[in-house]
């Protein structure tokens, strides 16, 4: 059986008050052993992270600033 694992980061936990995803992270899994397939992004969220947030991952504003996060695409 095959599987993708999939995890993300946020600036936080209210999406009605601006909040988005910095960071997607994906493994695949086959009969459930982890496989080569892998993906891993880091996202340019263009607002602050809560505090909050910082805590609980540890990706820091200025880390996504100098990272070579890829900008996000709004919404229109």
């Amino acid at each position: 059986m095959r599987q993708i694992v999939l995890d993300t980061e946020t600036t936080g936990l209210e999406p009605a008050q601006g909040h988005r995803i910095i960071e997607i992270g994906c493994v695949e899994l086959i009969n459930r052993r982890p496989t080569e397939n892998r993906f891993h992004q880091y996202l340019q969220p263009d607002r602050d992270i809560d505090p909050g947030a910082v805590e609980v991952h540890g990706i820091t504003t200025e880390f996504l600033a100098t990272s070579r996060a890829s900008p996000m695409s709004r919404r229109t």
